[in-house]
């Protein structure tokens, strides 16, 4: 166990209403894998998977933002029941406010997970801006919480913890009273 998160990042997390997040380096280690014939392959956590379908359970959605265009990122969303996937997404703060007006959100109620300098867009205009610890320095410097784990090796589901840790936690002036495992 860990020291519970400072009060501003636990008020952060608690407004969360929707978590958008990267893909490669975030959900995956940023590995690109080939097989002996050239298919493309990813590597992905379960345990980010639990996160994301405990985040559902609660009402949070999870929309993915990726400059890639693979069909493993297609099939990965299908298998976790994430309904937006922007795919080939170059300005990722364009799918952000595209989503933002989609679920009539603010900025404040709005996480966005990454790892790298074309992250910062979205990363600069969130609530909740997180990274990767294993992150572009600009990227963890842009954000309000920087994991423990690496991408794809559970990262997310770090983040998705402390949404929910946050959202039961009580939180008043002098103290936050949670428990939080990373």
């Amino acid at each position: 166990m860990t020291a519970p998160p400072p009060v501003d990042l636990l008020e952060r997390a608690r407004r969360i209403k929707l978590l958008c997040l990267d893909v490669d380096g975030v959900l995956t280690d940023a590995g690109m894998y080939y097989s002996a014939n050239g298919e493309e392959l990813k590597k992905f956590n379960t345990r980010d998977g639990m996160g994301i379908a405990l985040l559902r359970e609660l009402g949070i959605p999870t929309a993915l933002i990726t400059r890639e265009d693979s069909p493993i990122v297609t099939a990965r969303a299908l298998k976790l029941r994430v309904e937006d996937v922007y795919l080939g997404s170059l300005a990722k703060r364009v799918a952000v406010d595209d989503l933002r007006q989609k679920y009539g959100l603010s900025y404040e109620e709005i996480a966005y997970v990454g790892d790298d300098v074309n992250d910062l867009p979205a990363l600069e205009c969130v609530g909740l801006p997180c990274s990767v610890v294993d992150g572009a320095r600009a990227a963890r410097e842009a954000a309000a919480y920087v994991t423990a784990r690496r991408g794809g090796d559970g990262a997310v589901r770090e983040v998705c913890d402390l949404i929910m840790a946050a959202r039961s936690a009580d939180i008043d002036d002098d103290h936050a009273l949670v428990e939080y495992v990373r």
